[in-house]
């Protein structure tokens, strides 16, 4: 087992990571930006290394200040959170090089799977279902709208390298195709540094349903069940659920064999999502995949009763899985909020600011996964999400309650976030009644 691990991240994920990690028995190293200096993960970790400015490509984005720190403090591995550099190829194979273990994915499988395009060439090869799309990246305007008549509109434009829903853009028909080919393009060189998009069919009204699945280097996956994360605003989740109460038995069993399969047709190591639409017809589409620990992981920590982090390091360490797939037991209903440091009565504008007065409700079968505290600093350089919220009770009825109750006592005085709407989310009657889609809250809330 490692002795050190360094986190390449920031915020929540970071201090949920030196908490696994304090567990072990591992030692920590937390990097930092100079407005993160007096970050919660800063004074948590068992060492603290500033790498650089508050921008996010002088410092958490800084593949080579971030080696020289991993090597400075002799950490044996790198646990790269979400988001930031976790999906990025380059950065593995330059942990290679130094003799640093990455932990998630081998460099080539992020480049097979994390890259939408070739991931759905990949599933297509492996016989799991695919909606229809380019077989190639795409990078010329033109030749992007003459791919796009081929394949039918509604088009969706993605980003390959994309995520958070950035990089993304719906085109209803030829006309208004180029411009929302364009601002896409431009905002997936700004997020990711790549200008690489591929285009896929836009399905009406479906569910966003995806699998967490979990492989060692001995040929072992796992699923430990599905998670609906239909409840989107512009392609960003918002509220997440596990199980997804659309599908049948019979179904959940197929999905996840499924994501199950994908992942061994590729020989995945370490923790992933499979990420499906399901349509109203009960068809279910592989979409993508993420190759790395994802926002929402703590929900199905909650039905499964499996650590993903500490699972993720047992992995990147050798070991075997410490469960199999007959031990995995999924049992109640667990939901989760993100509250985010936004406006939403004014377009969700990010509201950065100084956290006055906090106050984190507890609970059988409550949990908040926060790196906020009172007089903490929110900067305005990265994700306004400032805290999840995630309950757990015998039912999807009883966990709805139940978060309705935590949301109505958590306060965050200071900058606005969006708990009143979340409780209007949770409060619409359709959302209750499991009534819900991608589509959801442009259609019950508008813009």
């Amino acid at each position: 087992m490692f002795g050190k691990i360094l986190i390449a991240n920031r915020g929540e994920i970071a201090v949920r990571i030196i908490r696994a990690c304090r567990e072990m028995g591992i030692q920590t190293v937390a990097v930092y930006s100079e407005a993160d200096k007096d970050a919660l993960h800063t004074q948590l970790a068992d060492e603290a290394i500033c790498i650089g400015p508050a921008a996010p490509k002088d410092s958490y984005l800084n593949m080579e200040r971030i080696l020289s720190a991993t090597i400075a403090s002799k950490a044996q591995a790198i646990h790269p959170g979400f988001g930031f550099l976790s999906e990025n190829s380059k950065f593995v194979e330059m942990c290679q090089q130094c003799n640093v273990a990455f932990i998630g994915p081998s460099a080539e499988l992020i480049q097979k799977m994390g890259n939408k395009s070739e991931a759905k060439n990949t599933m297509r090869k492996a016989g799991v279902p695919v909606v229809p799309g380019t077989l190639e990246p795409v990078y010329d305007p033109q030749e992007a709208l003459e791919e796009a008549k081929k394949i039918g509109f509604p088009v969706m434009i993605k980003a390959s390298s994309g995520g958070g829903g950035k990089g993304m853009r719906i085109a209803e028909n030829e006309e208004e195709f180029l411009g929302h080919f364009q601002m896409a393009q431009q905002e997936s060189v700004n997020a990711f540094g790549d200008n690489t998009m591929y285009l896929e069919r836009y399905v009406r009204k479906p569910r966003h349903v995806e699998v967490q699945i979990m492989a060692d280097k001995y040929g072992n996956v796992v699923h430990l069940g599905e998670r609906d994360c239909s409840i989107q605003r512009r392609h960003q989740k918002m509220i997440e659920e596990s199980p997804c109460i659309a599908l049948t038995e019979e179904q959940r069993q197929k999905m996840g064999m499924t994501a199950v399969e994908a992942a061994k047709a590729v020989g995945y190591e370490n923790a992933g999502t499979i990420e499906f639409l399901l349509d109203e017809s009960g068809e279910f589409f592989f979409m993508e995949m993420n190759t790395r620990i994802q926002v929402e992981h703590p929900v199905t920590e909650f039905v499964s009763g499996v650590d993903l982090v500490k699972e993720q390091i047992r992995v990147a360490a050798g070991l075997p899985l410490s469960v199999s797939q007959d031990e995995i037991h999924l049992s109640g209903h667990a939901i989760e909020c993100r509250i985010n440091a936004e406006d939403p009565e004014h377009g969700f504008m990010p509201c950065p600011g100084t956290i006055e007065y906090l106050h984190l409700p507890g609970g059988n079968g409550v949990r908040i996964d926060t790196a906020a505290y009172n007089g903490y600093g929110i900067p305005p350089y990265y994700d306004s999400m400032i805290a999840k919220v995630i309950v757990h009770d015998k039912d999807r009825e009883s966990a709805i309650r139940k978060m309705l109750s935590v949301l109505g006592e958590l306060v965050v005085d200071g900058p606005k976030t969006n708990i009143d709407f979340q409780y209007e989310i949770l409060n619409q009657p359709d959302f209750q009644k499991g009534k819900i889609t991608t589509d959801f809250i442009p259609e019950h809330f508008g813009e």
